[in-house]
């Protein structure tokens, strides 16, 4: 990786991007190799929103690369509020050796790189999540091999993880279908991105309103809640307009024999997926929710070392 920050997964070549899979999965096998390679460094973590994956996977990861981190919470420094964005990047820059932060607007991810002279990592924003569609990509690969050619359905939402997939599979040459309902597809700019990315590998990047029709000859199917982080407000209606694009046994039973179940957590069962997909021989889930560690120490290493 030879980018100064991990903001979005389109800043990376095809080669960038295997070639930090290929990292994580050798850190995974063998974590002793690496267990001081970031000694006395630290990492900023900066929460914005609630995380269960990203704060334990960020925390644990660089102790166990030989760093270690400090939390700072939204009361704590109030992003932009309390202190603009330009100074809270220059008083940490001299502090740390890394901020990996985790909020809404991207534009603030974008601003801390711009101002700040250490690493940015994106822990999430509402335009991306390229960690996650790291460990993702992660596990696709551990189970199914070779990426290229695959074809990955997200039934759902057409979000900042649908954003990260399609900007994934674009460069990997992974087909990637977004199912979603009309008026919930993904940014046209990122679907722009994404297809024109990927003419370079031969992925195929579409979008359908028919979850039968999206699952169809699918090796993964993938979901998320139908209601982010800030839309707590539209649950209920979302619910009404969502109810048919539920990954079950049905839809299921339509993707490719052998097709994997994913999800990037915390699931509302009974919402988007049922007990008895989440919880079947095909879920991938925790594989995938343990990958963020390896996939996230990875990302580290490459960019604090």
């Amino acid at each position: 990786m030879m980018k100064k920050d991990f903001l979005t997964i389109r800043d990376f070549s095809q080669d960038e991007i295997l070639g930090t899979l290929e990292l994580a999965t050798e850190m995974k096998a063998h974590p002793q190799n690496y267990a001081s390679v970031l000694k006395g460094k630290t990492l900023a973590m900066i929460f914005e929103k609630p995380s269960l994956r990203t704060r334990v996977t960020f925390d644990v990861g660089i102790h166990q690369l030989g760093g270690f981190s400090v939390s700072l919470l939204p009361m704590e420094i109030s992003l932009g509020k309390r202190e603009s964005i330009h100074d809270v990047a220059k008083n940490l820059e001299r502090m740390v050796q890394a901020i990996m932060i985790r909020t809404f607007s991207h534009q603030i991810v974008v601003d801390m790189a711009r101002f700040a002279s250490i690493p940015i990592i994106n822990g999430l924003t509402d335009y991306s999540h390229p960690c996650q569609a790291l460990a993702d990509f992660l596990t696709i690969q551990e189970v199914k091999g070779d990426l290229k050619g695959l074809k990955l359905c997200f039934v759902g939402d057409g979000n900042n993880v649908a954003h990260s997939l399609m900007f994934t599979g674009a460069r990997l040459g992974t087909h990637v279908t977004i199912a979603c309902p009309k008026g919930y597809g993904p940014s046209p700019v990122a679907f722009q991105y994404a297809t024109e990315d990927a003419k370079e590998t031969g992925a195929r990047i579409e979008v359908v309103h028919d979850p039968f029709e999206g699952v169809k000859d699918a090796d993964v199917i993938y979901t998320d809640v139908w209601a982010s982080m800030g839309q707590e407000s539209e649950v209920e209606a979302r619910k009404a307009i969502f109810h048919t694009f539920q990954v079950n046994k049905q839809l299921m039973a339509k993707a490719k024999s052998g097709a994997i179940f994913m999800h990037c957590l915390p699931a509302h069962r009974g919402d988007e997926v049922t007990d008895e997909v989440i919880d079947s021989a095909t879920s991938v889930v925790f594989q995938e929710a343990e990958n963020r560690l390896h996939a996230q120490k990875a990302v580290m290493v490459q960019l604090m070392k």
